[in-house]
């Protein structure tokens, strides 16, 4: 009798395509990757209203939900409406005290409505004004796995993240973050399993770690 295949959605981060997850990979006689893509929001649509539209593309039950940063909010809301094996999130964080201070207080105070969102649609144009070797290399990072660049869902997309509430979260919740993550900093998180010398971007340079142990975290943990 055949194993019945455990089912993983992946969310990427904000704006960010699934390439982000190409080297992930789980044993295929046990489980079957697919990868979830950003819609654009609707007009003043809510997080939660957003999560239930996305919840729509998941086809298998008790699916395991992966989320990374922003991606890693949405599927814990989108978890609200669906029965989940299993909730991961990477590089991401499980509650507004989570959050940094600063991001709070864009949030609070409404100065994420500054940021200039619109020039993630102008990469190539920064690119020509790179200097530096890390930033001209970031750049080239940037172009390969963002898929999303409409001003008006990097609006949305910003927003949310830095106005989610969420106090409380479930015990149950897998947590994987790095301890030289710049964007939530370890300090801040909780409850986590914590990988070495790990950033925001550790899905993609540290994927042999996430190779190596997502499929015992996924049947064990």
């Amino acid at each position: 009798m055949s194993q019945e295949l455990i089912h993983v959605y992946l969310m990427p981060g904000m704006a960010a395509s699934p390439l982000i997850f190409e080297h992930i990979n789980l044993p295929e006689d046990k489980f079957r990757l697919h990868y979830l893509e950003w819609i654009l929001p609707l007009e003043e649509e809510t997080l939660t209203s957003y999560a239930l539209r996305m919840s729509e593309n998941i086809h298998h039950d008790s699916p395991v939900l992966l989320g990374v940063s922003f991606g890693g909010v949405l599927v814990q809301e989108m978890s609200k409406h669906l029965n989940v094996k299993k909730l991961i999130i990477v590089s991401s964080v499980k509650s507004k005290q989570e959050i940094p201070m600063h991001m709070q207080l864009a949030g609070s105070t409404g100065v994420y409505k500054l940021l200039p969102t619109q020039l993630a649609a102008k990469i190539d144009i920064l690119e020509k004004y790179a200097f530096g070797k890390n930033f001209t290399k970031r750049l080239k990072l940037y172009k390969r796995y963002l898929s999303v660049n409409d001003n008006l869902y990097l609006s949305w997309a910003i927003k949310q993240m830095v106005s989610w509430g969420q106090k409380e979260f479930d015990n149950d919740i897998v947590h994987i973050h790095g301890d030289n993550d710049a964007v939530f900093p370890i300090k801040n998180i909780s409850n986590c399993i914590i990988i070495p010398n790990g950033t925001h971007i550790m899905i993609i340079n540290k994927y042999r770690w996430f190779n190596a142990h997502l499929a015992d975290i996924i049947l064990e943990y």
